[in-house]
């Protein structure tokens, strides 16, 4: 618990000296926000499969895909929770239609 309270704290503070140092800055904070989603998607695979979609979904959890692109997927076959479509409601009011173009076809 420890390890992961100290991982947490640094990430900002780490990230923002990195920046420093990288000489392309052009979508630095956009790059590390896909991992960070990515993270995401796999490390609440369980929370987000129980209650984003049902169980005939397409499930959370690959490595290689954000949550948006999970969403997007389930959204065009009608398996969203409703809470997965009031997520998605306010993904799409931050982006028009956020998560369907989000969809990536084949993620590793």
């Amino acid at each position: 618990m420890i390890l992961f309270i100290i991982a947490y704290i640094l990430y900002l503070p780490l990230s923002i000296i990195n920046w420093l140092f990288v000489k392309d800055k052009s979508g630095y904070f956009k790059s590390s926000a896909v991992n960070l989603d990515k993270f995401g998607n796999r490390e609440f695979r369980t929370l987000f499969n129980k209650t984003l979609i049902n169980d005939k979904g397409y499930k959370f959890g690959n490595i290689n895909e954000t949550i948006s692109s999970v969403l997007g997927k389930n959204q065009l076959t009608g398996t969203l929770t409703n809470i997965g479509k009031i997520l998605v409601w306010i993904l799409d009011k931050i982006e028009n239609d956020h998560s369907l173009k989000s969809i990536e076809k084949n993620p590793l």
